[in-house]
C-alpha cells in the first residue's frame, strides 16, 4: 500500500515502488495499482513464487521492506494475511523466551516456598522443560516431517500455528506443577514428621501415584479426541496436549521425580540458612504446629 497526502505524490510514488518490487528476488508478479478515490492512496498486489508458508516468503516480505523503506514523502506498507501471519509468528516467537522464563522463575519460587527446598524447585522445572522440549520435538517430528504422519491421520505435513508453543507451555505448566505437588507434599510431610528421606519418597509415590495416574489418564483421553478432526490445526494441538501429559505424567513425574528424591536423599530438601531466613514460612505441613505441641506436651515415660 501506499499512501501520500496528496494524489501527487502517491501517483509518482508507485511506479518507484513497483519497480524496487519487481526486482526483489522471489517476486513472481506485482499487480497494477488500485487507487482510491480521492486518489491518494494505491493499493499493489505482490504474488510471490512461493506458498505462504514457505520460508521463502517470510524472507521475500522482510527484503520488501528493506527496499521500500527509503521512501520520505509517502508511507510505503506492506500488509495483507501473509505478512500479518509472519509478523505474529515473529511477535509470539520474541515473547517466547521471556513467558517462558518467567513460567519457570516464578514456578521455582514459589515451589521454594512451599517445599522449603533448593533442589525439589530446580528438579521440577527442569523436568517441565524436559517434557516441554520433547513434546515439541514429537509434534515437530510428525506434523511438519511427516514421520509416521498416517498414524494420526494427517495427510500433507505443514508448518505448525505460531501460538501453539505458547499454548501448549501454559497448559502443560499448569498440570505438570499439580502432579508434582501431589507427589512431592506427601514426601514433604512425611519427612518433617520424622520419616527418613528415602521412606518419604516410598510413601509420597504410594498416595500421589494413583491420583497423577487417573488424572492424567483423564487428559491424555480429552486431548487425544482432539486428533480424530478433520482440521489439522485442531489435530496438532491435541496430539501436542495429549504426548505432553503422558511424558510428563510417566517419565516425568512418576519415573524421573522418585529416581531423584531417592538418590538425593536427605540433600533433597537443604535450604541455604540465609534464604530460609530471607523467604516466608508458610508451613503447609504443620512443622512448626507439631514443634509447638512437642513443647506443650510433655512425653510421658514408659513404666
Amino acid at each position: 500500500m501506499v499512501a501520500g497526502d496528496t494524489p501527487q505524490a502517491t501517483s509518482a510514488a508507485v511506479p518507484q515502488v513497483t519497480a524496487l518490487i519487481q526486482r526483489t528476488e522471489n517476486v513472481l508478479a506485482v499487480a497494477p495499482p488500485q487507487l482510491s478515490p480521492d486518489g491518494r492512496t494505491a493499493l499493489l498486489g505482490v504474488v510471490p513464487k512461493t506458498g505462504p508458508t514457505d520460508e521463502a516468503t517470510e524472507t521475500l516480505v522482510n527484503d520488501v521492506r528493506a527496499a521500500v523503506g527509503g521512501f520520505r514523502d509517502v508511507d510505503v506498507l506492506l500488509t495483507g494475511a501473509t505478512a500479518i501471519g509472519i509478523d505474529v509468528s515473529e511477535k509470539l516467537a520474541d515473547a517466547l523466551p521471556v513467558y517462558l522464563l518467567l513460567v519457570v522463575g516464578l514456578s521455582v519460587l514459589l515451589l521454594m516456598l512451599v517445599f522449603r527446598s533448593l533442589l525439589v524447585p530446580v528438579k521440577a522445572a527442569l523436568g517441565f522443560l524436559l517434557t516441554v522440549a520433547a513434546t515439541f520435538g514429537i509434534t515437530v517430528a510428525v506434523f511438519q516431517q511427516g514421520h509416521l504422519a498416517d498414524l494420526v491421520g494427517l495427510d500433507t505435513p505443514g508448518p505448525l500455528v505460531s501460538f501453539l508453543p505458547i499454548l501448549l507451555i501454559g497448559i502443560l505448566f499448569g498440570l505438570a506443577m499439580d502432579y508434582e505437588v501431589f507427589l512431592v507434599s506427601r514426601m514433604r510431610e512425611d519427612f518433617v514428621h520424622g520419616d527418613t528421606a528415602q521412606q518419604a519418597t516410598i510413601n509420597g509415590m504410594g498416595h500421589g501415584a494413583r491420583v497423577v495416574t487417573a488424572a492424567a489418564l483423564i487428559m491424555i483421553s480429552v486431548f487425544g479426541g482432539f486428533v480424530f478432526l478433520d482440521d489439522p490445526v485442531i489435530k496438532s494441538m491435541g496430539f501436542a496436549l495429549a504426548i505432553g501429559v503422558a511424558i510428563d505424567a510417566f517419565v516425568v513425574r512418576m519415573t524421573i521425580v522418585p529416581a531423584v528424591m531417592s538418590l538425593l536423599g536427605r540433600a533433597a530438601w537443604w535450604l541455604p540458612r540465609w534464604l530460609d531466613r530471607a523467604l516466608p514460612n508458610v508451613d503447609i505441613e504443620g512443622e512448626g504446629l507439631r514443634a509447638h505441641l512437642d513443647e506443650k506436651i510433655p512425653v510421658t515415660p514408659r513404666a
